[in-house]
């Protein structure tokens, strides 16, 4: 096995999503999914504890996310702040079709449901901690945080069925959305 190729890790996590949409994610093993890499089953313990965490692990996102809040104005709002950060998340976004794939994988799989509810969580109290940080009440940040979450996944949903979406206009627009809703507007 070629242990020494590089990108071991987003190769693993290719085979992982692979072999959950060819055989469904009961049905494949880590043994399978190291070998699809065409790695040891100990490469995989080295990158993943289980073959749930393989579509987890990666937290680049929240860490470019926590550097991109700490990068906005220190005078800014707790909604507007993590607006802005978001805004440069495509920055470590992977492709399009890999997330597509990804979305599908999840919403089949029970298990990895909850995985991604538990992501969702952990990311929440850290752009919550970072709001914190930047001297925002917990209350407000909490609540900001909840509210910006929700317009982003509301903006990802939109991005992932329209190909040619650009994501700050989609971001603004459901930001917009979010406030014609609270308002009464719609």
């Amino acid at each position: 096995m070629a242990r020494w190729e590089g990108n071991t890790r987003h190769r693993l996590e290719r085979a992982a999503l692979d072999l959950f949409r060819e055989q469904g994610y009961d049905g494949t093993t880590v043994a399978q999914i190291a070998q699809r890499a065409n790695l040891t089953e100990r490469s995989f313990y080295r990158w993943f504890a289980d073959k749930r965490a393989v579509l987890f692990a990666d937290d680049e996102l929240e860490r470019h996310l926590l550097a991109a809040i700490d990068a906005v104005p220190a005078d800014t709002g707790a909604f507007p702040t993590l607006l802005a950060a978001f805004t440069t998340a495509p920055e470590v976004f992977r492709p399009r079709e890999f997330l597509l794939e990804r979305a599908a994988v999840i919403a089949a799989n029970p298990p990895l449901q909850e995985r991604e509810l538990i992501k969702l969580a952990t990311l929440s109290e850290a752009l919550t901690a970072a709001l914190v940080r930047r001297g925002h009440i917990p209350q407000t940040a909490r609540l900001a945080t909840d509210a910006a979450l929700a317009v982003l996944r509301l903006t990802a949903e939109r991005c992932l069925t329209d190909e040619r979406a650009d994501f700050a206009h989609v971001l603004a627009a459901s930001a917009a959305d979010l406030v014609a809703v609270t308002t009464d507007r719609r």
